[in-house]
């Protein structure tokens, strides 16, 4: 099975989002995010169109936890103050895959 960090980018693009998780949820791939992945998209959209409604981004975002309770990845802080990248960006989301085959602290909601 593939699995794969869906970054903020990704997050972002509604038809993009909704594509990934149907393959999910039929069970092609398996998808993975933190809360940090998950602020970033929200706010980035908001920021860039006004007129949506965070309550609806905030349900979107519900609804694939509830969809995905495996999904949310936490417990990664650590990991990433021992990493060094060029960029903070990609701190967030880099360190997902390796904990997901070391078997770091992937919980449900």
């Amino acid at each position: 099975m593939i699995s794969a960090v869906l970054d903020a980018c990704v997050l972002y693009s509604a038809p993009l989002r909704d594509f990934l998780l149907r393959l999910a949820f039929a069970g092609l791939i398996d998808l993975f995010w933190s809360k940090d992945i998950q602020n970033e998209w929200i706010s980035s959209l908001l920021k860039k169109r006004p007129e949506l409604e965070r309550e609806k981004l905030e349900r979107t975002r519900r609804e694939m936890e509830s969809r995905f309770p495996n999904g949310l990845v936490h417990g990664y802080e650590p990991i990433i103050r021992t990493l060094q990248y060029p960029t903070r960006r990609i701190d967030m989301f880099l360190p997902l895959p390796f904990m997901r085959r070391q078997n770091i602290s992937l919980h449900s909601i």
